[in-house]
């Protein structure tokens, strides 16, 4: 018995061919760009260093939201190096390094503040104690007029008594002479004036 079997569509035979060319096309094409894309060694570089500069600047006192952006990315980018994904390891090395730029410049704005601010304190600080020295030499010049002022008013109230006093005539004393008998003192009584008279016996 002879079998005969039904000859080979030529249409089909086609169709895998096509199949498999196109798989190995992509298969080849997927491990090519693979093999273009090099690691971003530059990139992840750069970022690294813009998060130092980012902490130096004090990012972490006036920017921290923005410096966690920027080391969470940075991080991603280190997983997507070490799984080989190189574009992606790229991307967001790139995104780290803006958000660390961003962050560096946020700190430095935040500290020029705060040192504007302190300088505008220590001036506050010493204006007052420029005020309070001039309001305290205020206080004492007044308390030294003020004593001059007592002190020449009690002057010129005592002057009077002190001129009463001068005017006054003094008491009349009785004047020492010495005795030619025993050596001793006698008192004697003042003499009064007496009335002059003229040379023809009448009275003036």
């Amino acid at each position: 018995m002879v079998h005969i079997f039904p000859a080979p569509d030529r249409r089909q035979h086609g169709v895998r061919t096509v199949l498999s060319t196109l798989i190995l096309a992509l298969v080849l094409g997927s491990l090519g760009g693979c093999a273009s894309v090099p690691p971003p060694d530059g990139s992840m570089n750069q970022a690294q260093m813009q998060l130092q500069y980012a902490r130096d600047a004090g990012a972490a006192d006036y920017a921290p939201v923005d410096l966690d952006f920027a080391q969470n990315k940075f991080q991603q980018a280190q997983a997507a190096m070490a799984s080989r994904k190189y574009e992606d390891a790229a991307a967001l090395a790139e995104e780290a390094q803006a958000d660390a730029e961003l962050a560096r410049a946020k700190a430095r704005l935040g500290a020029a503040r705060a040192q504007i601010q302190r300088k505008t304190q220590a001036n506050r600080e010493l204006r007052e104690q420029i005020e309070q020295n001039l309001n305290a030499q205020e206080e004492a010049a007044q308390q030294a007029a003020q004593q001059q002022q007592r002190q020449m008013q009690e002057q010129q109230q005592g002057l009077p008594a002190q001129e009463q006093t001068q005017d006054m005539p003094a008491p009349s004393s009785s004047v020492l002479q010495p005795l030619p008998q025993d050596g001793g003192f006698q008192t004697l009584p003042q003499q009064q004036p007496q009335p002059q008279t003229n040379d023809q016996g009448g009275h003036p």
